[in-house]
C-alpha cells in the first residue's frame, strides 16, 4: 500500500521501476487487440469437486486429480474417484412455447395448454405441484393428477397476484426475481404471494421513433413522492379455497420484502417497512389466522436496506436460534437469535464489514465468514469466529484479495488469492492456517520478460482526514516523470457501490491506453463501502457532493504527485455513474474537464420513489437536498466537454434525464456530444453496442491523446 505522505518515496519508486520495464520486450497487437496473453499468464487448475471432507478433486489440463489434504499428496483421478452416488431424477418445471411444462423421471410433461401469458413455473419443495402465474392470477398444477387450479380471480392490468409491479422488481425483490412474487411454504403445504394494486401509480409514457407512428410503451413508475403501488400479502393452499391476509392495511405508505418462511412452515416472517425506510419491523405471521406478532425491530437515523437477496436471515438447521445481518452499529456484523426472534448474543463485531456466511459448523458452534481485511478495506479475507462470538481468526494469508472454496466441513479450503501486481495463485489450506499445498500460479513463465504496465493500489487522506480514500490506478508505460499525462477515471459510484478491491487485472484495451500515455484510474469514496455504513450515512439527503468532494481529493493528489494533466482530467459512468460524470462536469467543473456519461440521472425527482427516497427523503422533506443533488442545479458551471449518451427505451433512467440536461445547456449555448439509440434499454448490445465503444475510444483520442483513433482500435 501506497501511503498518501510518502510522495517523494513514489516519485524514485517509479523512476526505478519504469526504467526497469524498458529494458523488457513490448507488447504486441495479439496481446492488445486480442488479448492473447500465452505464456505471460497461464490458466489456473478449477475445483471439481470436495469428493469427502478431506478429498479435494482438481482438474488441471483436461485431467481429474484427487489431493489427501491429510498428506497433500496427489494421484490421477480414477473413475471410482469420479463416479457419484446416483440421485433418483430431479423433477424440474419450465416454460416451453409459452406453456408449462415439468420434466417428472426423466419425462417430459405438459402442464398447461391455453394463450394465457404465463410467468415463473416453481416446483413445490416436494415436487407435487408447480406453481405459475397466469394474466396476473395465480395458479397450480398437480403434476400427478395435472389439475390447474386458479387460486386469485381479481387478475388484471392493475391487479398484480404473485407477479411483482416494476419498482418492487428494481428495487426491492430485485432483477433475479424475474417479477415472481410468491413463496412456497418449505413443507409444500402453503404459498405466500403479494397481490398488487398498480393502479394508484402514475403512468409514464415511453416512446421510440419506429414504423410509420412510432412505438409506445406505458409503465406505472411511482418517481419521487408519487403514490407507490399498494400491497396485500396473502397466504394459500396450492389446492385453493379461502385466501388467508396478513393483518397489514394495505391503504399504509408502507413496503414489503420478500418473506423467510420458517423452517417448519409453521409461519412466515414479512419484513414491513416504512415510506421513509428508516425503520424495519420484521413479523411473523399465521399461515391460518393472518395474526401478526412483531419478531424483529429496527430503526437508524438515515435508513434500513430491505433485504433483496434472501441473505438478512440464516435459520440453524438445529432449530436452535438463526444468523442475522445487521449494519445498525454503522459496520455490517451477524447476530445470533433464538427461534423466537430474541438476541442472544453479537457473533462479530467492531469496525470492519462481514461480507458473506460461508458456513456454520453446528456441531462445534463455528461460524466461517468472508469480510473486507481488517488491515486493508480493498480485501476479502477468510475467518472464522465462535457462534458466542468469541476467538475470531483470520484463515487466509499474506496481503491478498481471496475467493474462497470451503470444503463440507470446513476442515479445509482453497483460496484464489492475488493483489494489484500479483497474478492469481490457488492454495490448499486447513483450518489450522496451515499451508497443504499450492495448487497453481497464473504467472506464465513469459510474465518477467514484459513490460507491463503497473498497476497499483494508492491511498488518499481525505480533506477532513478521516479516510484514507482508495484508488487503483494503472500507470503508463514507460512514464516521464517531466511529462504530464492525461487522466481517464472510471467510477460508478452511489451508495455503498464501490469498485475498487486489490485485485489482478490484465486485458488488452488497458495495456494499450498505458502504452498510448493515459493514467487509468477507478477511485471510490467514503461511501462506497469500504468503510461500513458509517461511511455510507455520509449520503444521507445529500447525493452527490461527498463522492465529488473524494474524487476531487483523489484528482488533485493525482495531480500533485502521479503527473497528471490537470487539463485532461476525464470521468466516465454508467446509470449513477453517469450522474457522477454528469455532476463532476457541472457541480465538480474546476477539477474534472472531460466526461462519458450514459444512462444518467440528472435530477433526483425523476427517479423512482423506492431507491430515491431511501437516501434522499421526499421533496416534502429535503426540498433543499434535491435542488443541490441535481445536475441541472449546476448547468450554468459546464465548461469541458461532454458526450452524453441513452437509451430511447431505457425504463429505469428515463430519457428524459438527458434531454432535460441537453435542453439546459442549449439554453445556456454550451458544446456537448449527445447520441441516442433507438431500442436501447438501460444499456444495449448488437451493432449499437459496438457504435457505442467506437464513440468513446473516439472521444478518448480526439480530446485526451489529442490524435486520430488508430484502426485496430475501431471495430
Amino acid at each position: 500500500m501506497i501511503k498518501f505522505a510518502k510522495h517523494a518515496a513514489l516519485a524514485a519508486v517509479l523512476v526505478i521501476s519504469f526504467a526497469a520495464q524498458a529494458q523488457k520486450k513490448d507488447l504486441g497487437n495479439d496481446q492488445y487487440f486480442k488479448s492473447n496473453f500465452k505464456g505471460i499468464t497461464q490458466a489456473l487448475p478449477s475445483v471439481t469437486k470436495w469428493a469427502d471432507d478431506s478429498h479435494l478433486i482438481l482438474r488441471r489440463e483436461g485431467k481429474n486429480y484427487v489431493i489427501d489434504c491429510k498428506t497433500g499428496i496427489e494421484t490421477e483421478a480414477t473413475e471410482a474417484d469420479m463416479k457419484t452416488e446416483p440421485k433418483p431424477d430431479k423433477t424440474t418445471a419450465y416454460l416451453k412455447s409459452g406453456d408449462v411444462y415439468a420434466k417428472v423421471a426423466g419425462t417430459e410433461v405438459q402442464l398447461t395448454n391455453d394463450k394465457g401469458k404465463k410467468a415463473n413455473p416453481t416446483l413445490s419443495p416436494d415436487g407435487n405441484y408447480v406453481a405459475f402465474t397466469k394474466d396476473n392470477d395465480l395458479y397450480t398444477i398437480n403434476i400427478g393428477t395435472k389439475k390447474e387450479t386458479r387460486l386469485t380471480t381479481d387478475g388484471s392490468e392493475t391487479i398484480l397476484n404473485g407477479y411483482a409491479s416494476w419498482v418492487y422488481t428494481e428495487e426491492i425483490l430485485g432483477r433475479r426475481s424475474q417479477y415472481r412474487s410468491f413463496w412456497w411454504s418449505p413443507d409444500s403445504k402453503n404459498i405466500a404471494f403479494f397481490r398488487t394494486d398498480d393502479s394508484p401509480v402514475p403512468v409514464f409514457t415511453i416512446t421510440d421513433a419506429n414504423g410509420l407512428h412510432g412505438y409506445v410503451e406505458k409503465e406505472r413508475y411511482p418517481k419521487v413522492g408519487d403514490p407507490n403501488p399498494e400491497v396485500k400479502v396473502g397466504i394459500v393452499k396450492p389446492d385453493g379455497g379461502n385466501i388467508v391476509w396478513a393483518d397489514f392495511n394495505p391503504k399504509d405508505d408502507q413496503y414489503f420484502g420478500g418473506p423467510y418462511w420458517m423452517p417448519d412452515g409453521s409461519s412466515v416472517l414479512i419484513q414491513w417497512m416504512n415510506r421513509l425506510q428508516d425503520n424495519l419491523i420484521i413479523y411473523e405471521v399465521s399461515p391460518t389466522t393472518g395474526a401478526k406478532r412483531e419478531f424483529y425491530n429496527e430503526k437508524q437515523k438515515t435508513w434500513v436496506d430491505l433485504d433483496d437477496e434472501g441473505e438478512r436471515i440464516h435459520f440453524m438447521e438445529n432449530k436452535t436460534g438463526f444468523i442475522l445481518f445487521n449494519d445498525a452499529t454503522g459496520w455490517k456484523h451477524m447476530y445470533f437469535y433464538d427461534m423466537k426472534g430474541k438476541l442472544v448474543n453479537a457473533i462479530t463485531s467492531g469496525k470492519f464489514t462481514v461480507t458473506d456466511l460461508t458456513y456454520v459448523d453446528e456441531k462445534k458452534g463455528i461460524v466461517y465468514f468472508t469480510a473486507r481485511s481488517l488491515e486493508n478495506t480493498a480485501r476479502n479475507d477468510f475467518y472464522r469466529v465462535n457462534i458466542n462470538g468469541k476467538n475470531m481468526e483470520r484463515l487466509t494469508l499474506g496481503d491478498y484479495n481471496n475467493n474462497i472454496n470451503l470444503s463440507t466441513d470446513g476442515s479445509y479450503f482453497v483460496t484464489t488469492y492475488s493483489n494489484a501486481t500479483t497474478p492469481p495463485k490457488m492454495t490448499l489450506i486447513s483450518n489450522k492456517r496451515k499451508i497443504v499445498k499450492e495448487l497453481g500460479d497464473s504467472k506464465g513463465p513469459e510474465f518477467d520478460n514484459y513490460n507491463l504496465a503497473r498497476t497499483e493500489i494508492v491511498r488518499v487522506k481525505s480533506d477532513d482526514g478521516l479516510y484514507d480514500l482508495p484508488m487503483k490506478v494503472t500507470w503508463p508505460v514507460n512514464m516521464d516523470k517531466n511529462k504530464k499525462y492525461p487522466v481517464l477515471i472510471s467510477i460508478y459510484g452511489g451508495p455503498n457501490a464501490g469498485t475498487v478491491m486489490d485485485t489482478w487485472g490484465l486485458g488488452g484495451n488497458q495495456q494499450w491506453y498505458a502504452k498510448e500515455g493515459l493514467i487509468q484510474v477507478s477511485m471510490d469514496h467514503r461511501a462506497s463501502g469500504h468503510f461500513g455504513k458509517e461511511g455510507v450515512n455520509y449520503m444521507y439527503h445529500n447525493l452527490g457532493y461527498w463522492e465529488i468532494k473524494d474524487y476531487s481529493t483523489m484528482v488533485k493528489w493525482l495531480i500533485a504527485n502521479g503527473s497528471a494533466d490537470a487539463s485532461k482530467i476525464c470521468i466516465t459512468g454508467f446509470s449513477y455513474g453517469g450522474y457522477m460524470t454528469c455532476y463532476a462536469l457541472t457541480y465538480g467543473s474546476d477539477v474534472f474537464t472531460h466526461g462519458m456519461a450514459g444512462g444518467s440521472v440528472t435530477d433526483w425527482t425523476l427517479y423512482d420513489s423506492h431507491y430515491t427516497e431511501r437516501y434522499m427523503g421526499t421533496q416534502a422533506n429535503d426540498a433543499e437536498g434535491y435542488k443541490n443533488s441535481a445536475v441541472l442545479t449546476y448547468a450554468d458551471k459546464y465548461k469541458g466537454m461532454l458526450q452524453i449518451v441513452h437509451g430511447m427505451i431505457d425504463d429505469n433512467v428515463h430519457i428524459q434525464n438527458s434531454i432535460q440536461f441537453i435542453s439546459k445547456l442549449q439554453d445556456l449555448k454550451k458544446d456537448f456530444e449527445f447520441m441516442p439509440y433507438s431500442g436501447g434499454r438501460h444499456g444495449w448490445g448488437g451493432n449499437k453496442g459496438v457504435h457505442f465503444q467506437n464513440m468513446k475510444t473516439k472521444f478518448i483520442y480526439k480530446y485526451l491523446l489529442e490524435k486520430e483513433a488508430p484502426r485496430e482500435m475501431i471495430k
